[in-house]
């Protein structure tokens, strides 16, 4: 019967386009915008829920019912209704847009998905943080995929990674454009930092780039396990190697990064981070590497150069790795080496085997799904700490290569129109 339903509902909302549901979804910020205090104080909450009403319900239980209410007056009625009422609407505009080129109509949607998220950050300062760091936890889901899912190798080393791109992105903005204890008067004028902010990202990924082939030459020498004790390993060195530099704060840490990873800055190179990712997974050297997971003695045999192949992978994850670290530090103003150990490991696993391998879509599910949830769980304590792992071992057992794997990206056929189901019966 259960089923019945789920396929009832499914078939109801199924002829809806993406961008009917970012159009609801924007309808839906905008209520709250307005309506939102009105509404919270009619149905007798302090004030508006930050994480749809999940943190609210969990410090005072008393109300749940208020909470509720709010987030289907809010989000579920305006965004399911706008967004089926108008499907024939959005799939005629869908179907316009599918002449203009590709590029374009995925600015256009991409457009309504940032101000959606810009006008729900604007409620609250702690929404503007959690969606900062869930897009840079989708650039590092990604592109730890990129070497354990698509390369189907496992590395341990990309909280080192991060973390020379988040010191070296530091040093960057801070010895150049701050008056800093450490590091002494600021070389360049502030008002040129946020535009070579990019250029200080990217130094930060060469340097992590730089690192994984230090990893990389003597681990694809070997077969095997090799290459996960080799890159934790590595973590540890760096991690060790910043805590003994007091030249650049050692434990206690470098802070005074400028406040230049605003949400346009970290959505853009999220972005990009996406697209460059998808684009080389699906490449030719996407398909090499692919062969190399599958059989690398057939893949040899097949004239692919398999250890260049799972070099450039390592080398390109980590880049990634560490721009996202980069990112990291500016967003909190502030970075510490003990940050970048195993509990920053665990979560990145976490996230993409949650996820699911061999998927962009998967990895940006894993990654938007566990810290969402991570902090909607926040006010139960060490008690989140043991229903999150209970929900990954179930993950584990029901959907063992996690909840999307192996799904290709496909940008054309994402943003096309749709027809019901029984349309296409």
């Amino acid at each position: 019967m259960t089923k019945g339903v789920f396929t009832r509902i499914s078939g109801f909302f199924s002829g809806i386009p993406v961008l009917g549901w970012l159009l609801g979804a924007f309808i839906a910020v905008l209520l709250e915008r307005f309506l939102g205090y009105p509404i919270s104080e009619l149905l007798g909450l302090p004030k508006i829920p930050v994480l749809f009403g999940v943190v609210v319900m969990l410090k005072k239980p008393h109300l749940i019912p208020g909470a509720f209410a709010y987030v289907l007056l809010i989000y579920v009625l305006p965004i399911a209704v706008f967004a089926r009422i108008g499907s024939k609407a959005m799939n005629w505009v869908a179907g316009r847009l599918e002449v203009i080129p590709l590029w374009l109509s995925a600015l256009i949607h991409l457009g309504l998905l940032y101000f959606s998220l810009d006008l729900w950050c604007d409620v609250s300062d702690y929404r503007l943080l959690l969606v900062k760091l869930t897009l840079i936890a989708i650039m590092l889901t990604l592109s730890l995929n990129v070497i354990n899912g698509y390369m189907g190798e496992f590395s341990c080393s990309h909280p080192g990674f991060m973390a020379l791109g988040a010191y070296v992105a530091s040093i960057f903005t801070v010895g150049l454009f701050v008056d800093d204890r450490i590091f002494g008067p600021a070389l360049l004028p502030t008002f040129l930092g946020k535009f070579l902010f990019p250029v200080g990202l990217l130094l930060g990924g060469v340097m992590a780039a730089i690192g994984a082939l230090v990893v990389a030459i003597p681990s694809f020498r070997t077969r095997g396990d090799y290459l996960a004790i080799i890159s934790l390993a590595f973590m540890f060195i760096v991690k060790s190697l910043i805590e003994n530099l007091e030249v650049i704060g050692g434990p206690r840490g470098l802070g005074g990064q400028p406040d230049y990873a605003s949400l346009p800055m970290v959505f853009l190179w999220a972005v990009l981070c996406v697209w460059t990712i998808n684009n080389f997974v699906e490449s030719i050297m996407g398909k090499a590497l692919n062969a190399v997971r599958d059989e690398e003695s057939a893949a040899e045999a097949m004239t692919v150069n398999t250890r260049k192949t799972k070099m450039v992978a390592f080398m390109f994850g980590a880049f990634w790795a560490g721009v996202a670290g980069g990112l990291f530090a500016h967003v909190l103003r502030y970075v510490n080496p003990g940050t970048f150990g195993l509990k920053k490991l665990a979560e990145i696993l976490a996230m993409l085997y949650f996820g699911g391998l061999n998927s962009v879509v998967g990895s940006i599910v894993g990654a938007v799904g566990f810290n969402v949830l991570s902090e909607m769980l926040r006010p139960l304590e060490i008690f989140k700490w043991i229903i999150i792992p209970i929900l990954l071992i179930l993950v584990m057992i029901f959907r063992p290569t996690g909840l999307i794997a192996f799904k290709h990206f496909d940008v054309r056929e994402i943003l096309s129109p749709k027809a019901r189901s029984e349309e296409r019966a």
